[in-house]
C-alpha cells in the first residue's frame, strides 16, 4: 500500500521569512524559501491524515483546496504544531463530523488546558468538536475513516446536536509511531509517524537504536535541522545526515528548516545525493 506525503511546511516555529529579518534568506524570492510551520498531509489507504495542525494550518489548508480529513496526528504539544487546532471549526461544519485527534496523553493533557473551551460543558455554540484518541507511542496504532463518526447537526443558537455514529465503520490503515525526544536531557517526547515505506520524523535531536528497527526498508524519510551547527533540541546538519545515512532510505528530506539554513537552491547542491531540503508544496510518493 503507497503513501502519498504533500509537505505543508517546511519551516521552524518562527516560520521563513521570520517577522522583522532582512537576512538574504528571508528576503528571497524563490518560492522554496517561503517556509510554513512544519506539517504533513498523508493519503493512505484512501485516508487523509494531517500530521501537525499549526498556526498556518488555514492558509496550508486553502493552498490544497481540503475539503476532507479523517484524522489528525501530533507529533507533540509545542504550539508551532497545535496552534492552528481552532480553524478546524471549519471541517466540523463542512463534513458535519467530529475531528479525530490522534496523540499521547501528555500531549491530550496540553491541549484541554490551552483549548479549554472545547472540552467544556456545555461548550460555547461553535466550539471545535474533537475525538481524542490517546496512543502509545510504543505500539502501531489504528487510523480510521471518519465515515463511522457521529453525525453534526447545527442548530443556531445551541452549536452542534450530535446525532449518533451512521455505523458505517469505512476503512483504516496501521500506523507505526516512532519514538524521538526533543531535547537530550529534558527528555520531550516525540513521536514520528510510518505510513508504508514513507516516514515523517521531525523536532528530534534524540533516537534510540531500538527506534531504528522501525525505519528499515524506507521509500523516504524526513527529519527535522534548524541550523548547520549543534542546537539544543534539534539535530544539527551532521546529525541529520548521519541519521540518513543510518536509515538509509531511498530518498531523505530535511525539514523545520529555519533562515539560519542557506536558501533551498544553495542547500540543495551543498547535500549529498539522495538528500534535499524539503519546501513547502513538496510531494513525496
Amino acid at each position: 500500500m503507497k503513501a502519498k506525503l504533500t509537505i505543508l511546511g517546511s519551516g521552524t516555529s518562527s516560520g521563513v521569512p521570520m517577522v522583522g529579518c532582512t537576512c538574504p534568506v528571508c528576503m528571497s524570492s524563490d518560492p522554496k524559501d517561503k517556509r510554513l510551520r512544519a506539517s504533513a498531509l498523508v493519503e493512505y489507504g484512501g485516508l487523509s491524515i494531517l500530521i501537525d495542525c499549526g498556526p498556518d494550518f488555514r492558509e496550508q489548508a486553502l493552498s490544497v483546496n481540503m475539503r476532507h480529513l479523517d484524522a489528525i496526528l501530533l507529533t507533540h504539544n509545542h504550539m508551532d504544531h497545535v496552534g492552528g487546532l481552532d480553524d478546524t471549526r471549519a471541517l466540523n461544519l463542512c463534513e458535519s463530523r467530529p475531528v479525530n485527534i490522534y496523540c499521547e496523553k501528555y500531549v491530550e493533557d496540553s491541549l484541554r488546558h490551552t483549548y479549554a473551551y472545547a472540552f467544556a460543558d456545555p461548550k460555547y455554540p461553535g466550539a471545535p468538536e474533537w475525538h481524542m484518541h490517546t496512543i502509545d507511542g510504543s505500539k502501531p496504532f489504528k487510523v480510521c475513516s471518519n465515515a463511522g463518526d457521529e453525525v453534526l447537526q447545527w442548530e443556531k443558537g445551541f452549536g452542534y446536536r450530535h446525532l449518533g455514529a451512521s455505523g458505517d465503520i469505512g476503512k483504516s490503515v496501521e500506523v507505526i509511531p516512532i519514538q524521538g525526544w526533543h531535547h537530550k536531557v529534558k527528555k520531550l517526547s516525540v513521536l514520528g509517524y510510518r505510513f508504508g515505506d514513507i516516514a515523517y520524523l521531525t523536532d528530534m535531536n534524540l533516537i534510540e537504536d531500538e527506534e531504528f528497527e522501525k525505519l528499515r526498508g524506507l521509500r523516504a524519510v524526513t527529519i527535522n535541522c534548524v541550523k548547520p551547527g549543534p542546537h539544543h533540541s534539534h539535530f544539527s546538519l551532521d546529525e541529520a545526515l548521519e541519521f540518513f545515512g543510518r536509515v538509509g532510505a531511498e530518498e531523505s528530506y530535511i525539514t523545520h528548516l529555519s533562515h539560519l539554513l542557506p536558501p533551498h537552491e544553495e542547500f540543495e547542491k551543498q547535500l549529498p545525493e539522495h538528500v534535499h531540503p524539503a519546501y513547502d508544496g513538496l510531494i513525496i510518493e
